[in-house]
């Protein structure tokens, strides 16, 4: 092992030992990264260093955190206490879990990690079959997991980092030379689909009509199943009050994870306010003044009278104001691939993949040896064959529901969108020491100060260079 090696599996040691409830305590956010200056009057502070990027394990600790971990369990009941009959008990659209809870295990959220070096994709890879907390193994996966999409650092151009770009202070310590930033974008199409579904296996008297709150809240496709009562009248829930089916709180819950794992390896952890998503993403409305950047497809629907009460949309010339993302492509492969057209020929086949994707012959809830591994003995076996599954008739309503969606206002879903960007992301960096102990009292832990010699072969990174 050489001296490098050595040095930074002692690092991973020593992240390994340290009490969680310490460093939940202990976490407080530090802006200011190697190198930065921050002119505060009075306080304005230059730093005497060069950045200091992150060095490849310590990248790779925080990519391990963004992917899968281990299996799930199912451990829900199969049938209503009250009368023993049958209830949905396979909701889940993956079976391998995160380090971070997710509505339904949907998993929608996606990482993209930004450095010097430029800006990766970074792949959900199979779980790794131990605790993958060696240097070797960590870097080996986040070497697996990067796909670069961009050969710099995603950004505006130089002298456009005001508004819309960038909000306030942010502009001067975000993203800079030297950090580290991870950005969740979030596909919530798939589990949209897979909500309403799961929805819709409410018992009888107690499933929702849906309504449609940007079209004077009439029936959204569903006037058929309110007539068979396979609806309930009485129960009206707008399309609008679903929004983004929660699918978004993964990402929030990844990156708190992130940050507290940064913090208890002495580096800074700021979440804060990402750049516009939209322009991040490439928006048409944007991409003129800022160009492609991470180059999404979007679909923009084309115009029609209604859209003036029902989105605002005043002339044709508009219609961008209504575009969304639906997917990612780069080097000729599809990275993110939204659940709706053009992904697919049309809503009713989008949530037929969602279905199959479940329940079809390679779906999760057919793949045997997956569950041989959650459960003991043949409880595996006894779940994929008592626990119930969607009936017919609501894979038919949600197929209604989301045609209608699409053929109403020109894009899935509606009233949010396919790809969302929760708008904050993740910078971490080596911290500017000198800064923090001119200026406050306990700006750092022992963590941060000994971070130097316990993840690198140099035995000082305060020292000026």
């Amino acid at each position: 092992m050489t001296a490098n090696q050595k040095v930074r599996q002692e690092g991973l040691n020593d992240l390994l030992s340290r009490p969680l409830l310490e460093t939940i305590w202990r976490r407080r956010t530090h802006r200011v990264s190697r190198g930065a200056s921050v002119p505060a009057r009075s306080m304005s502070y230059e730093s005497p260093h060069r950045p200091m990027p992150l060095e490849e394990v310590e990248e790779a600790v925080l990519i391990a955190l963004t992917g899968c971990s281990g299996l799930t369990m199912p451990d829900r009941p199969f049938e209503d206490p009250r009368n023993g009959k049958p209830i949905m008990a396979k909701p889940n659209v993956n079976m391998a879990g995160r380090t971070a809870g997710s509505p339904d295990n949907a998993q929608g959220t996606h990482f993209f990690m930004i450095n010097d070096s430029g800006t990766y994709f970074l792949r959900k890879l199979p779980p790794a079959p131990d605790l993958p907390f060696d240097a070797d193994t960590l870097v080996e996966r986040a070497r697996q997991a990067k796909v670069q999409v961009l050969d710099h650092r995603l950004d505006v151009p130089e002298g456009m980092r005001d508004f819309p770009a960038y909000l306030d202070s942010n502009r001067f310590l975000s993203n800079l030379p030297g950090t580290t930033v991870f950005l969740p974008v979030v596909d919530i199409s798939h589990q949209y689909i897979n909500a309403l579904m799961y929805l819709l296996t409410q018992p009888e008297g107690a499933r929702p009509t849906i309504v449609d709150d940007r079209n004077f809240y009439r029936p959204a496709g569903v006037r058929k199943w309110v007539r068979n009562g396979f609806l309930n009248k009485d129960i009206k829930l707008p399309l609008g009050a679903l929004g983004p089916m929660r699918t978004q709180v993964e990402a929030d819950l990844l990156l708190q994870n992130m940050m507290l794992v940064a913090d208890g390896m002495g580096l800074g952890s700021w979440i804060h306010a990402t750049m516009h998503p939209l322009i991040m993403l490439g928006d048409p409305k944007f991409s003129g003044a800022y160009g492609r950047m991470l180059g999404f497809d979007f679909v923009t629907p084309r115009f029609r009278p209604a859209d003036i009460l029902r989105w605002h949309v005043p002339l044709p010339k508009y219609t961008n104001l209504r575009s969304h993302p639906v997917g990612l492509r780069a080097n000729g492969e599809q990275l993110i691939k939204a659940s709706c057209p053009p992904n697919h020929p049309s809503m009713e086949k989008a949530v037929d993949a969602v279905v199959q994707a479940k329940f079809g012959p390679d779906g999760i809830y057919t793949d045997r040896e997956t569950f041989a591994r959650i459960y003991k003995g043949d409880y595996g076996q006894r779940y994929l064959a008592d626990a119930s599954e969607y009936d017919q008739r609501v894979i038919d309503c949600t197929r209604d529901i989301c045609a209608y969606i699409h053929a109403t206002h020109g894009r899935f879903p509606a009233h949010a969108d396919a790809i969302h960007v929760p708008g904050i992301w993740l910078q971490t960096h080596h911290v500017e020491l000198d800064y923090y102990e001119r200026f406050f009292v306990n700006g750092t832990t022992e963590t941060h100060e000994r971070h130097s010699t316990q993840w690198h072969a140099t035995p000082d990174h305060k020292a000026p260079v």
